[in-house]
């Protein structure tokens, strides 16, 4: 039996108004690519057939999003309202999922947009993977530079001053979304041996 780890291959498709997500994005990729997997960046306003085509590939899909006016951008929305094909045929049973928004609130109700890619990856029967990590920076001891100082557990959750561009992203935050992409990573190996274990058993 061979031992060769499965290579994961996960794609990230992601929308960003301003560059603030793709920053958050590209350090999902960073934790991802850490763990070994072959990772693809998606931007869902621009995509075509090709990259259809890689989601359809993929061992795992992380969605990103700004979160405005209390759920993810309008052309996130189209893009999931477009994967209605990809439902139609179960393309994507059974793969696994995660996600990840920015907004300038500390909050600013990214949970509800975090909820929203929870409801997209159910309806296509994927299983989702959560941030894994405990909340940050709430107690007198804490420090605003801990992993998931917004204390989120669904996924990955970054803020940015409203007033300042990408570089701003706060660094805990993008330190987080690369856990996130790891945990991504590393999950999807384990399913692929899984799998492989099954097929040869």
């Amino acid at each position: 039996m061979s031992t060769t780890a499965p290579t994961p291959v996960v794609s990230i498709a992601y929308h960003s108004g301003y560059g603030h997500t793709t920053v958050v994005a590209e350090a999902v990729r960073a934790g991802a690519a850490d763990a070994g997997a072959t990772v693809h960046l998606i931007k869902v306003d621009e995509i075509d057939e090709a990259q259809w085509a890689l989601l359809d590939a993929s061992d795992a899909i992380v969605f990103g999003s700004p979160t405005y006016m209390g759920t993810a951008s309008g052309a996130f929305h189209v893009f999931a309202e477009a994967t209605s094909k990809r439902w139609f045929t179960d393309a994507w049973q059974d793969k696994l999922a995660a996600g990840f928004s920015n907004s300038a609130s500390k909050s600013g109700d990214k949970l509800h947009t975090l909820q929203f890619f929870q409801t997209l990856a159910a309806q296509h029967g994927m299983s989702w993977i959560n941030l894994g990590l405990k909340p940050g920076w709430n107690s007198s001891t804490a420090s605003e530079n801990d992993l998931n100082r917004l204390g989120f557990f669904s996924g990955a959750a970054a803020q940015t001053n409203s007033d300042e561009g990408p570089e701003a992203v706060h660094k805990a935050d993008l330190a987080t979304a690369e856990h996130l992409g790891r945990r991504v990573a590393e999950q999807a190996r384990v399913v692929l041996a899984g799998r492989a274990a099954l097929a040869a058993a």
